[in-house]
């Protein structure tokens, strides 16, 4: 629904996200006119999954499951942002990974062949796989503090780690302060979405 992170960067190069291409001028934190469906490709444990677009998801899966899978992405998304919106939160994008059921997909362009029972897996809408980011505090053009993530990766990609992410060595260990402003925006963020403390 917003762009920024890695969507941002892939706009920047070609003007387009996901293969989809975007209108000119859009900067940091832009607003979407329309939220769009981003796919990526599951890769080999530790390697960053591959963003493709989804006529790559339909060659792989079929014309059908490609439809559903963006038709159920954009409705789980909308409701997501409808509700956090409502608490001043702007959900700016997230992920969702689906499967499904062993014997009930099946590869094919029309949807009676794409009658496949979807499974969402892994977490959805947390903190972990969104960007939550205050309404109050979004500015166009601008980095919006959010309550993802994105702090550990600010530290962990910043000079104060001393971590060089293009290199071999793992990363370093967080520092206790780290590890507790993270859990401190995790708590606020259940706290506003929820309207009650987790702990």
């Amino acid at each position: 629904g917003y762009l920024t992170g890695s969507g941002l960067a892939e706009y920047q190069q070609s003007g387009a996200v996901c293969g989809i291409a975007l209108p000119p001028g859009l900067r940091e934190a832009s607003k979407l006119s329309e939220p769009i469906f981003t796919p990526a490709i599951k890769a080999e444990l530790g390697e960053h999954d591959e963003n493709v677009s989804a006529g790559r998801i339909a060659q792989l899966h079929g014309r059908a499951v490609a439809k559903s899978l963006t038709d159920l992405t954009l409705l789980i998304y909308r409701k997501a942002a409808e509700i956090a919106a409502e608490r001043g939160i702007i959900l700016a994008d997230t992920k969702f990974e689906f499967g499904a059921l062993p014997g009930h997909y099946v590869h094919g362009d029309t949807l009676n062949d794409a009658a496949a029972s979807f499974v969402l897996g892994d977490e959805v809408i947390t903190p972990d796989s969104s960007r939550f980011w205050p309404a109050d505090a979004w500015v166009e053009g601008q980095v919006t503090p959010s309550f993802d993530k994105q702090y550990v990766r600010d530290w962990l990609t910043g000079p104060q780690s001393g971590w060089d992410r293009h290199g071999d060595a793992k990363p370093p260990a967080l520092p206790p302060e780290v590890v507790q402003r993270t859990s401190e925006r995790y708590l606020e963020a259940y706290r506003i979405l929820t309207g009650e403390p987790l702990i």
